[in-house]
């Protein structure tokens, strides 16, 4: 059974008066949303009609040119190519789709918002920016995925906007991918199980809900001229599983077509993605919108149900209309397109609950914000249990790092959040959260004398580290939209300052500020590691928490962490040949091709299960993350036929209150072709010291299937299943087999 929160509100019928647009203006081109005449006058204004009823009445009442005007962007501030002469419609967000104001259709204003809302320093407004995506997903916890959602969906609204282009769901199958930061991990259960949950409760706030980058859109690197070639079973049973799983748990309004290539056609006019398995396997009745040009076609695009162009209307404008008057697009098509589109507003509540900007509940925000990174920051080694720290038996430490003093770092590219009173930064510029871990360590051990080194000077970080005793160095990765890491190790020199540090003092700390997996020479000679990825706008408060234990960890990994880059499935990143055609040829062509291939031989052997298969050690494993308790499992049984289940006992074995994540994996039966387990579900458990619970886990019966290419289907196959049963994917106590049948 999947995991899932029911939705947090249901519509409520609301008035929304917009500013008239010019008489000048042609009259489809609406920037407001006129609901003051009866519902009598406008029958799809009850709220008792369905969403499809409500957009099949509008429809009938638009005028060709009403029509073609939702099909497409009208600019983004700062993109390249002809400015729309509405531009001043927008609200500074990526675009914004025209309403029809005399039917009482609002403009659509979309945001970035992965983890929090985008620009709002240009704006002049405010925005809480939360844990990165991935460092959400170590939580593990659908509860704090709505939250997440939820507060994404009140920020937006408190700037103006009535859509989000979040919504990342794109499985790590290489951990050097530039926006790992912005998905939620290498397993599609998890990924779409915490999506869909996000995008259900962000959607509760009546802002139209996006997932994305529909699909195998798995490396930046020519990104927008590469060609992902997979097979369609390992293409459904990890990348398209989590979109699968994140539609049907969170109902997303649209879904956003990537810019890759998917074996032979584009993501945005791929007929097997868009029609095959979106509309017609999983049945999803939202739009598509395309990623920033990412539309390479009109009639192609259109056939394979592409609905909307961002940002501009280079295909879905005039093209699309030409195309609709010749006859080569059909009127049924093109109402298609647009019904898809009303609904969606209908069904996201953005006509019957008009934003109004407002002030957002910044305290409660951060509030938010530190709960979830605190849920999220994975203890990694504790040897000899230096942590917590003991205020009482702690006289010094050192505090090493860039920045550590005065800031937290943060993803970039589109999803990049302004931090408070500062202007937007140029394009995939470090920009580091005011959140000082100095001043929170400060605050948390006030008796303890912290002193501060940057770690520019190694030595004099050393000899500073070797006088406390306590050194925690603070180090970070960053990464970004619009580029892959070279390799997973620390930036500038920080390898070699953790070892030096780590030589002066054995008790060292390092608290990694990361967007992905990294590398770690110096592991094994400090005495803790604290992943606590982009933590957000109250991050340091949360790693205090943590480190004084205020708050005991419990976050799990939701990627592998490797050794090297030599034991990734692809050691060598794949990038643009010389001579290939370039990003602007290729978007803007009209028949564009891909220009490079990524082929994914690994197959199905995405994450853990790659590491697995090939026998490969591994840094610390997926689903592995340590506690200030113990935990013991036992009593496992399985129940099979119907929805299968596991039923076992956790105990806290230790002297602190704490929750486990107990992980449930399945073994399929010999011959099935299918790496050696894989994650079927997970219970988050909360027990107080020396309490046991017994846990029952409900398990999809897809989730113990394999796609069958040669029917099209799914198929649990006959045989022996293991079920495996742990605190990760690499420590599973318990295991039971049983036939299926």
């Amino acid at each position: 059974m999947l995991q899932q929160i029911k939705s947090l509100s249901s519509g409520v019928v609301f008035a929304a008066v917009l500013a008239a647009a010019p008489a000048a203006m042609a009259q489809h081109v609406m920037h407001g949303a006129d609901t003051a005449k009866p519902v009598t006058d406008r029958p799809w204004m009850k709220t008792s009609l369905s969403p499809d009823e409500r957009a099949d009445l509008v429809l009938k009442q638009m005028t060709l040119d009403e029509k073609i005007a939702l099909l497409h962007g009208n600019s983004m501030p700062g993109w390249p190519g002809p400015k729309s002469p509405y531009a001043y419609l927008s609200n500074g967000g990526a675009g914004f789709v025209f309403g029809v104001e005399r039917l009482g259709i609002p403009i659509i204003q979309m945001s970035d918002a992965a983890y929090g809302v985008r620009s709002s320093g240009e704006n002049g407004r405010y925005s809480t920016a939360l844990p990165s995506p991935v460092a959400s997903a170590a939580s593990w916890d659908v509860h704090a995925a709505c939250d997440y959602g939820a507060l994404i969906g009140r920020e937006l609204r408190n700037q103006g906007y009535n859509m989000t282009l979040g919504g990342g769901t794109n499985v790590t199958r290489d951990p050097r991918n530039g926006r790992t930061f912005e998905y939620l991990g290498e397993d599609p259960i998890l990924a779409g199980t915490l999506v869909g949950n996000r995008i259900k409760c962000e959607q509760a706030q009546h802002v139209i809900g996006d997932i994305k980058h529909y699909a195998v859109n798995d490396q930046e690197s020519g990104r927008n001229e590469v060609d992902s070639i997979i097979s369609k079973r390992a293409m459904r049973e990890s990348d398209l599983l989590a979109f699968e799983i994140g539609i049907q748990v969170g109902d997303p309004a649209a879904v956003m077509c990537s810019y890759n290539a998917v074996n032979g056609d584009f993501a945005c006019e791929n007929k097997y993605l868009l029609t095959e398995v979106l509309r017609k396997d999983w049945g999803f009745k939202g739009f598509v919108v395309s990623d920033w040009g990412g539309t390479h076609s009109t009639i192609k695009a259109s056939e394979a149900g592409l609905d909307n162009e961002e940002p501009l209307e280079e295909f879905f404008g005039p093209k699309f209309k030409e195309a609709v008057e010749g006859g080569k697009i059909s009127q049924a098509a093109l109402d298609e397109h647009v019904h898809r589109i009303l609904r969606s507003e209908f069904l996201s509540g953005i006509v019957d609950f008009p934003t109004k900007k407002s002030v957002p509940d910044i305290e409660g925000g951060w509030e938010t914000s530190r709960h979830i990174a605190e849920a999220s920051t994975v203890l990694l080694k504790n040897k000899d249990a230096v942590l917590p720290l003991d205020a009482a038996k702690t006289q010094t430490i050192a505090i090493i790092g860039k920045n550590a003093d005065m800031g937290m770092i943060s993803g970039g590219g589109s999803a990049q959040v302004d931090p408070p009173g500062r202007m937007p930064g140029k394009w995939q510029e470090h920009i580091w959260f005011p959140t000082s871990p100095l001043k929170a360590i400060e605050t948390k051990g006030k008796t303890i004398t912290t002193k501060y080194a940057s770690g520019e000077d190694i030595a004099a970080a050393a000899k500073l580290a070797k006088s406390s005793d306590i050194a925690i160095v603070f180090a970070y990765q960053w990464t970004s939209e619009g580029m892959d890491l070279p390799t997973l190790s620390l930036e500038d020199n920080q390898d070699k300052l953790i070892a030096a540090v780590a030589a002066a003092n054995p008790k060292t700390i390092v608290v990694l500020e990361t967007g992905t997996a990294v590398t770690m020479p110096w592991a094994d000679k400090v005495s803790g590691i604290v992943e606590a990825w982009y933590a957000g706008s109250k991050g340091a408060d949360a790693v205090a928490n943590i480190l004084f234990g205020d708050v005991n960890p419990s976050a799990k990994l939701p990627m592998t962490f490797p050794v090297s880059e030599a034991d990734l499935p692809h050691p060598q990143l794949v990038v643009p040949p010389p001579g290939a055609q370039g990003r602007e040829a290729v978007m803007k062509s009209g028949t564009a091709k891909p220009t490079f291939s990524v082929h994914y031989d690994e197959d199905l052997k995405v994450g853990y299960k790659w590491y697995d298969a090939e026998k490969k050690p591994v840094l610390f494993p997926f689903g592995f993350g340590l506690s200030y308790t113990t935990y013991a499992y036992s009593a496992l049984e399985v129940k099979k036929g119907g929805e299968p289940s596991v039923k076992f006992t956790v105990q806290n074995t230790g002297s602190r209150d704490g929750v486990e994540i107990a992980q449930v994996y399945a073994s399929l039966p010999e011959g099935s072709g299918e790496p050696p387990k894989r994650l079927v579900g997970w219970s988050r458990v909360a027990l107080k010291a020396g309490e046991r619970k017994t846990v029952s886990v409900a398990i999809d019966p897809k989730y113990l299937s394999v796609y069958d290419e040669a029917g099209d289907k799914w198929k649990l196959l006959p045989g022996e299943y293991t079920m495996r049963v742990g605190g990760s994917s690499a420590s599973l106590e318990l295991t039971k087999t049983v036939e299926m049948k």
